[in-house]
């Protein structure tokens, strides 16, 4: 499929961060081949109206539990420990796979509605979450959760051992594997060594919570000496490629560590904030050459998958944490939530900005909406204006998901009845 974006504002997230107006977009069998303009001889199958939409690369999310919309508006206005320990796992101790296929069905179509086309996901079950990417058309990066504290640790490293083996470069590419250790405190030093061993051998990475509360770090230094951005240091965790979620209470050590270590952090701005856990230092990060992307963590602790409100919340926040308006800048909230994003997950050469060569994951912003007008500055405007509803089209490879709104690759008003009815057989379980 050859298709022409005609007459678009393209906000390409380049190196240059480059903003092109009135420019056409070409792309060939799922790769950009044109940027600002279509290749001498190009003949499209088809072409799309850009007139009064801003086309950009797909959001990326780097960290997620994305089964756990069902667990939305379940657990609220709790602190972290009790949100955790006593509604959320006792709820996940009954999780089947068909509830996770569901979930994750119901987390894609929010996904692709509000522009995200990847995501970094942590969870069980990960084959039925892999089916379903595979399904949707969209990109993803698939983690099994890890840990030993209940003794399962064999179990479930092995389980995502095996999706590694079945699922990792399957969906055209589009789903890729990594292995998730929980955190620190919820696995053993000798299991995070058994699980750095299994990633040597995969040649894949790790996606690990880090320094979230300042719980966590305190009851490493009293069990550990250090913290918990230490602690995996010496273990060698950073030996091979890590995403560390969250990363709030990192101190400067910390930060050269995570920077030495070549670790991305995956900022959550939204569930931080919810669970009362605290801010990221985000602009400290960056500044000692961290990368630092976005994610949504789960619908649980969020309570949805909208990387437009995380783009804002980032900015905004370092802005009062910085005591200065000019940190955080709208282009680097959109790099985060893009090329950053893609960055953290190995796939810079690919997704993550519009520039030929790349693959044709690309959204389409409908401007033409009183919140959006007048259109100042395109980039300053997807932070701190545009809301996940006014994606109207969204491709993946090349491959149109989402059309003036609409889901092209599910069935949305079956899944919204399956969803209700998975929800309603899980609670009754959890209560039996």
């Amino acid at each position: 499929m050859r298709l022409l974006v005609r007459h678009a504002t393209l906000v390409t997230v380049n190196a240059r961060d480059e903003v092109l107006e009135n420019a056409d977009l070409a792309i060939a069998d799922g790769t950009i081949v044109g940027v600002g303009s279509a290749p001498e001889g190009f003949v499209p199958d088809r072409v799309l109206d850009g007139r009064d939409r801003i086309v950009l690369p797909g959001l990326v999310n780097t960290h997620t539990h994305l089964s756990m919309t069902l667990m939305r508006n379940y657990a609220d206005d709790l602190s972290f420990w009790p949100w955790l320990l006593e509604r959320v796992k006792p709820l996940e101790d009954h999780l089947t796979p068909e509830d996770v296929r569901v979930g994750a069905r119901l987390g894609i179509a929010e996904l692709i509605r509000g522009g995200t086309t990847c995501f970094h996901d942590m969870y069980f079950h990960l084959d039925h979450v892999a089916d379903e990417v595979d399904r949707s058309g969209l990109r993803a990066r698939l983690c099994g959760a890890l840990f030993d504290n209940s003794g399962q640790g064999e179990a479930l490293l092995r389980a995502a051992i095996d999706v590694h083996e079945q699922w990792h470069g399957e969906a055209g590419g589009r789903v890729t594997v990594g292995l998730a250790p929980h955190s620190a405190y919820l696995c053993s030093s000798g299991y995070l060594r058994e699980i750095l061993g299994e990633a040597e051998r995969l040649d894949c990475g790790l996606h690990i919570h880090v320094a979230e509360t300042e719980r966590e770090v305190s009851d490493s230094r009293e069990r550990h000496g250090v913290t918990p951005v230490q602690q995996l240091a010496d273990l060698g965790c950073f030996r091979v490629p890590t995403v560390a979620a969250h990363a709030i209470y990192v101190d400067d050590a910390d930060r050269r560590l995570l920077h030495e270590g070549n670790v991305s952090v995956a900022h959550n701005p939204g569930s931080n904030l919810k669970l009362a856990n605290g801010i990221a230092p985000v602009q400290a990060l960056l500044d000692d050459g961290v990368n630092v992307s976005l994610g949504t963590d789960g619908a649980a602790s969020n309570n949805n998958l909208n990387m437009f409100e995380e783009m804002h919340l980032a900015a905004l926040l370092q802005k009062w944490v910085r005591r200065d308006a000019e940190a955080l800048p709208a282009r680097e909230a959109l790099r985060m939530a893009t090329i950053r994003g893609a960055q953290a997950l190995g796939l810079d050469a690919e997704i993550g900005s519009l520039e030929v060569g790349k693959r044709a994951d690309v959204i389409m912003i409908d401007a033409a909406q009183p919140h959006l007008a007048p259109r100042h500055d395109p980039v300053a405007l997807l932070v701190y204006s545009a809301q996940a509803a006014d994606v109207h089209t969204v491709l993946v490879d090349g491959r149109i998901l989402l059309e003036d709104r609409a889901l092209l690759t599910m069935d949305e008003d079956a899944l919204l009845a399956q969803a209700a009815q998975q929800t309603r057989s899980l609670l009754d379980r959890s209560r039996r």
